[in-house]
């Protein structure tokens, strides 16, 4: 008769630590983009390139593509890629945002700016380089996943670089430079564009590698 009323125990979920699963998910995309961006010649060019790439940083971006992915059943195999890619992209529109014709920054995250340390052109290269290196990652380093949701990923990606993402968000903060009063639906426009989007597309690339429904 015991075993007939006896209750199961109730099943008590683990707690989730995010500052650990932060730190975990941090330290493999670290990784992943210092295998990605292994070039064979240690010459100025590559140097470049690693050195806004790997310049540190929160990681807020590849980390949330990587949680939206899991979080629909995916792996972090199958988004880790994509969420090299995404940072490859951010740490270009951060070169280029730097250079003199642009923001004309001295430092970035503590350190001189790409530009000072390898000169201008070199940095525009750099960031066109990482753009296209972006791209050749994701054909190449992607498994697992139909080429019909790598077409989405690349389409989502694309959105949030051209005319109503990043470089929309960077038009408007330059033309707004030097201006005593800007207008509040301008200033809106270029906090809409600068990293919400982003986020947004970010999270959509994760969930879309992880199988997710529309």
């Amino acid at each position: 008769m015991e075993e007939v009323f006896k209750q199961e125990e109730p099943q008590i979920e683990e707690p989730f630590y995010f500052k650990a699963y932060l730190a975990e998910k941090v330290n493999s995309i670290n990784q992943a983009l210092d295998k990605a961006a292994s070039f064979k010649e240690p010459q100025k060019f590559p140097k470049a390139m690693r050195y806004s790439l790997l310049a540190g940083g929160k990681r807020v971006c590849p980390v949330l593509c990587i949680a939206a992915c899991e979080l629909v059943g995916g792996e972090e195999s199958v988004a880790m890629p994509t969420a090299c890619t995404v940072e490859m992209i951010h740490a270009m529109s951060l070169t280029h945002d730097d250079l003199p014709c642009m923001d004309n920054d001295d430092l970035r995250r503590g350190k001189p700016t790409n530009h000072k340390v390898f000169g201008e052109a070199i940095t525009v290269l750099a960031g066109d380089t990482l753009l296209a290196l972006a791209f050749e990652h994701i054909a190449n380093a992607i498994h697992g996943v139909s080429p019909t949701r790598i077409v989405c990923v690349i389409g989502e990606l694309v959105k949030e670089i051209r005319s109503e993402g990043v470089v929309a968000e960077q038009v408007a903060d330059i033309q707004s430079s030097g201006l005593a009063n800007v207008p509040l639906e301008h200033l809106e426009f270029i906090h809409v564009h600068k990293t919400p989007a982003l986020l947004e597309g970010t999270a959509a690339i994760g969930a879309i590698l992880g199988g997710s429904s529309d």
